[in-house]
Formats: C-alpha cells, structure tokens, sequence
C-alpha cells in the first residue's frame, strides 16, 4: 500500500508499526419494530459483524493503522420472519482522508434494501474465498472487497480492479437457489442492487467514471491545500468524465452513486471556484442528478 503510506505519513505523528488488518469499521444495530427477538441476539450479531469486518484479511498488503479505511455500517432491522431469519436495510458509508488536512471525504455511501440474512445468537460469522457458507457473509465479504476497490481507484488509476473481480466472484457464488430467495445477487432484482454494483465497476464502457475517482482524489482534494485552483480543474475533469459515462448509460447505478455521496462535498468545494468552474458544475451535475438539482443551482449566485 505505498501510495497511501507517501500521501498520508505526515499527517500522524506517531505511527503505529504494527500491521493491522484493512478496516476500521463501526457497526450499528436498530431494531425498531422488533417484538418477539431477544435483544441480545442483536448485540452479539452486531459485535460479530463488526470482528468480521475488522479481523479478516482482506488483501495480501499490510495496513497501518492510519491507513485503514473508516467504514460505517448501520443495519436497520424491518422484519423478524421466523427465529433467526431477519430482514432489513443495510447502509453502509466510507470516508476517505484528504491529504494534509483533518478532512475526511466520503467516497462511498449506498443503502442496500432488502437484506435478508440468517443468524444463530453466538454463532461466528466464517468466510472462506471461492465457497458459499450464507448469505451474511457473502453480503459482508462482498462489500470489504468493494470498497477496498474504491478506495484503490481514488489513488491510482483503475487500482481497484482486482477487488472489484474479487466481489464479482463472491457474487457468482452465490448458489441459484440462494439467490432467489435473498435478493440483491441478479439483474433481475432491480436497478439499484449489489448486481449493478459491481457490473458497473466492471463494465469497460463505463471505466471513465472509475478514472473519474482518481482525478477527484489524487489530483483534485489531495492538492487543494497548496494549489486549490489546480484541485478544482481536476474534479471539473472527473464531472466530464461522469458526464460522458451519464450519455452513454443515462441514470445507472454508479452515476446515481456518484451524485449521493458527492453531491453536498461539490457544492461546499466550488462555492470557491471561478464562475466558469461553477456553471460547468452546475450543467454536469443538474443533468447526472436532476431531482437534486436546487442544491446546484446556489453555486450561480
């Protein structure tokens, strides 16, 4: 991981020289209209996901501790349909830091609905690369190796291919049987699913917004702190970049990813830009998120 170790060394002053696994992530629980479960079904599930995540191995490169990436996870229990068997929303955010400053961007925030899984109180959740062992994991597995692929995009160009391949596969083996009763595995299960996810990543006509990561981060956030001017032009040259995907597949799941996590970051960054920069802004985001729209429109002021 060199290129993350140059870009953020100098921003701790005391580095933990230990090699640590990938994530940093927190993990919350809501189970608002849950009557019958016993609470504490929830509490260990919610501390099991959170060592899944944290104690695997995802990639074979060694981590710091202040390279790891700081990922959210709130599960928002809906249904108890049987026992053990529970249905609910799944979001998950990351945020990524910016160099030379204490800010911290969001490169990934996506609300996966419908997650069905199966869990037994005190029951360890296993993963084993290139098997199905159930659909928790697969779902979990799925998003570690997705968003370390993200995160690699946003610092070398295409960096995140291999793990994108990686979820691609966790999701081919998902048994048909399996898929078919937890949703979210195959195109037919809608627009916005972990299908489209990572089909989109994958699919070579729209590796320009991919690309696109790479010139907002590296070379656009990353140097605003010594040449802000420099920065701006370098997300300008990414919104082409989605534009031009956007023309090509009008309204897909990474676009619509792209404008929920980065929209109100855009706005807040080119409130400083030249009115050229604005008015490019405001023409490329109002037609790639035209039911947010307003929110561009105050960068003409």
């Amino acid at each position: 991981m060199f290129i993350r170790s140059i870009l953020f060394l100098f921003i701790f002053f005391i580095v933990n020289s230990a090699h640590s696994q990938e994530l940093n992530c927190k993990v919350v629980i809501n189970t608002p209209k849950l009557q019958t479960a016993d609470p504490k079904v929830f509490q260990t599930l919610q501390t099991a996901i959170k060592e899944f995540m944290n104690n695997t191995a995802w990639t074979d490169g060694s981590y710091e501790n202040y390279e790891k990436l700081d990922v959210n996870i709130t599960l928002n229990i809906t249904e108890e349909v049987n026992a053990n068997t529970f249905r609910g929303d799944f979001a998950i955010q990351m945020v990524r830091p910016v160099f030379n400053s204490e800010y911290k961007s969001p490169v990934f925030s996506y609300v996966d609905k419908d997650f069905s899984f199966i869990y037994e109180q005190y029951q360890p959740i296993q993963y084993s690369k290139g098997v199905f062992n159930d659909n928790l994991s697969s779902m979990l597995a799925f998003y570690a190796n997705f968003l370390i692929g993200v995160d690699n995009d946003t610092f070398s160009p295409l960096g995140g291919e291999n793990y994108f391949l990686n979820a691609q596969d966790i999701m081919n083996n998902i048994p048909q049987s399996v898929s078919g009763s937890f949703k979210g595995w195959r195109s037919v299960d809608g627009n916005r699913t972990r299908y489209f996810l990572v089909e989109n990543s994958l699919n070579p006509g729209m590796k320009a917004i991919r690309q696109g990561y790479y010139e907002y981060h590296r070379k656009g956030l990353d140097v605003m702190s010594t040449n802000p001017e420099a920065g701006r032009e370098s997300m300008v040259k990414c919104l082409e970049f989605c534009d031009a995907t956007n023309r090509s597949y009008p309204n897909s799941t990474a676009i619509q990813l792209f404008c929920t996590t980065k929209g109100d970051e855009i706005v807040n960054v080119f409130k400083a830009g030249d009115a050229n920069q604005r008015a490019k802004v405001i023409q490329f985001m109002s037609k790639m998120d035209p039911a947010g729209s307003n929110r561009y429109i105050q960068l003409s002021y």
